[in-house]
């Protein structure tokens, strides 16, 4: 009736096995280390900059106690804070000999202390959020009225070339702020200019005015439109600097929106401000440009010569110089993918780039206009533009068009990520940053951990004296829910606040209500005189309804937190869900696997250890028994 089948048990052991080893790097804390990323888009963190970094280690009299190198960055760990400053100093002379361009960020950093077979298991700790591992945050102001004006010259440029393309002659366009001002010799003109841009460019209203023999046409932005465009401008933002700050490996970064026009950027772990703000500096803008190739621009390239009026020197990454006219001809906002893959008639690699409508038809005028000339791909970061690729124009292009040839399959992954990481729609600059230090944080680590620990004791206590030995299969049950809990948040990387920690604590309040059910059910079966082995049958059966409906109810609360929540809400309300699952499967599951395993065997069981059950006597009055 009360004994499990083996392979129950063998669930048992596997779950209890996976969720002590995902638990366990949690316990071993956080030691200082050095991060080394890259500070440029075109540069890579690898195997042969960890030879640069051991190197200049050793050269300074710093031995680190592991290396690791994923996701794009490099991290030394060290035994002590001295050792890691010293590690630090060292490591930025070796790799970044000129402040002024650096083409790496070297920072303070913390990292697991777990033992090298954990993290060969993939079982890495949680992530702890900024109050509770310290960081940096910034609130950044995104310049709305910039991402206008860019938009109003983007509306210049387009209507330049419509009032070509449709032979409306003797037009003047320019822009005066965030208004578009067009002169016409004549009024017919003025008429079919203006019916044009109510046809094609709807997001401009227009008025006309009459000076002298000239005939003026004045487009504005209108509102709607205006508050479109900043809400792009905000996301798009927001986008770019989750692909940057991704890149350099912090752990969890919080990057999300906050007012109309203001971005919130925290960054758990990073204890450097001035390198918190080059990671947020690694913005790029992409560019496209036709490279000159005239007999001047040619002798500047090759023998560098003086540089042409009207073009400018910029360098590829082998050192190579590339002359490349001013004029932009599109830039990173008119690329909307960039994909890897390999040609299938020369089966070399490549990179399919998309562009929107408008860079679709400026590349297909340019490339009409200039057929079998080079055109430049710029990408610029704090102002420095380097040139990722030159290659001439072999067709016809549009919104579709390839990047091939003298390309291997690395360089065109490389080439691919750079064009899609995009650019800033709107500059932003830092209205406020606050540094929490690790001290700060590990003192309320300690707090929660003492909250939780104190809260777990006092329901240990009270479970063991008021349900004998049932209550102590109760708290070793509560003590898998909460291991359990930490593995799962462990395994998912989830990032661990202080609201998690009220959570986690909440959750052991509410696990132990299972078993609270299950015992009292079983008291009273034993009460109504059924017999132990029938009772403790009965009591999981029968108590495992009114589990189950209490728990969905308050799981469908915490999914609505999770659904409708933001910020340290949504904290909560992940532990709170995954704390009610796992509680499920200890309080039920588990907490019965340990009283068939103890009680099961025991044909004959007169009694058992459940505290003090009260039966009714028939004359009214009740009798305790002790079982």
């Amino acid at each position: 009736m009360n004994r499990y089948p083996v392979w129950k048990y063998a669930i048992i052991v596997i779950v209890l096995l996976v969720g002590l080893i995902y638990s366990l790097p949690n316990f071993f804390g956080e030691a200082p280390a050095v991060q080394v990323s890259a500070a440029k888009s075109t540069v890579k963190v690898e195997a042969a900059t960890q030879g640069r970094v051991e190197e200049a280690l050793k050269t300074a009299g710093v031995k680190p106690d592991l290396f690791t190198l994923e996701g794009g960055s490099l991290r030394a760990r060290f035994a002590t804070a001295d050792e890691q400053i010293k590690a630090r100093d060292a490591v930025q002379r070796a790799l970044v000999p000129d402040p002024a361009d650096p083409s790496y960020v070297v920072a303070l950093n913390l990292v697991s202390r777990s033992p090298a077979w954990l993290t060969a298991l993939h079982a890495f700790p949680m992530y702890l959020g900024l109050d509770l591992r310290g960081g940096v945050d910034f609130l950044l102001q995104v310049d709305m009225k910039g991402a206008i004006d860019k938009k109003a010259e983007s509306f210049a440029g387009d209507l330049r070339t419509t009032f070509r393309d449709k032979g409306i002659r003797g037009t003047s366009v320019n822009r005066n702020g965030q208004t578009i001002e067009v002169s016409f010799r004549d009024a017919a003109a003025l008429q079919t200019a203006k019916q044009l841009i109510q046809d094609q460019f709807q997001d401009l209203t227009t008025t006309d005015s009459q000076d002298g023999n000239l005939w003026r046409l004045t487009a504005t932005i209108k509102p709607e439109a205006a508050r479109r465009l900043q809400d792009a401008a905000l996301k798009q933002n927001i986008t770019t600097l989750h692909n940057r700050i991704n890149e350099l490996g912090v752990a969890e970064p919080v990057i999300q929106q906050q007012g109309l026009d203001r971005i919130v950027v925290q960054l758990p772990g990073v204890q450097d401000t001035a390198k918190a703000k080059d990671i947020l500096g690694r913005t790029a803008t992409l560019e496209m440009r036709l490279v000159d190739e005239s007999a001047e621009g040619r002798a500047a390239e090759l023998s560098g010569g003086p540089v042409p009026f009207g073009s400018e020197k910029f360098f590829e990454r082998n050192g190579r110089a590339v002359i490349v006219k001013k004029q932009v001809l599109v830039t990173g906002e008119n690329l909307t993918d960039a994909q890897p893959g390999f040609d299938q008639q020369s089966n070399q690699p490549k990179v399919d780039l998309t562009m929107d409508a408008k860079g679709g038809r400026i590349m297909r005028d340019v490339s009409r206009e200039n057929f079998k000339k080079r055109m430049a791909m710029l990408i610029f970061e704090k102002g420095k533009g380097e040139v990722l690729t030159a290659p001439s124009i072999n067709g016809e292009l549009g919104n579709r068009f390839q990047i091939s040839g003298s390309m291997n399959v690395v360089e065109a992954n490389d080439l691919a990520l750079l064009l899609r990481a995009g650019s800033l729609a709107a500059p932003m600059e830092i209205i406020q940053e606050r540094t929490i230090g690790p001290s700060l944080g590990a003192d309320n680590i300690e707090k929660g951990f003492k909250s939780v620990m104190y809260g777990f004791l006092a329901i240990m206590v009270f479970m063991c004296a008021y349900y004998a030995l049932f209550g102590l299969f109760s708290s070793i049950a509560l003590a898998v829910n909460l291991m359990l809990l930490v593995a799962i948040l462990s395994m998912l990387q989830a990032t661990l606040t202080l609201p998690g920690i009220a959570a986690m604590a909440l959750a052991i309040g509410v696990a132990i209500d299972s078993n609270v059910l299950i015992n009292e059910r079983v008291r009273e079966e034993l009460r109504n005189g059924a017999s132990p082995q029938a009772a403790i049958h009965a009591g999981y059966d029968r108590a495992w309804g009114t589990i189950l409906d209490s728990n969905v109810t308050t799981l469908i609360a915490g999914i609505a937190l999770l659904a409708f929540g933001s910020g340290p809400i949504r904290g909560f309300a992940v532990v709170h869900c995954i704390g009610i699952v796992t509680s499920m499967f200890s309080a039920v599951f588990f907490s019965r696997g340990l009283v068939n395993f103890w009680y099961g065997q025991k044909k004959k069981l007169k009694t058992v250890s459940i505290g003090t059950v009260w039966r009714p006597k028939t004359d009214g009055t009740a009798v305790a028994e002790g079982k």
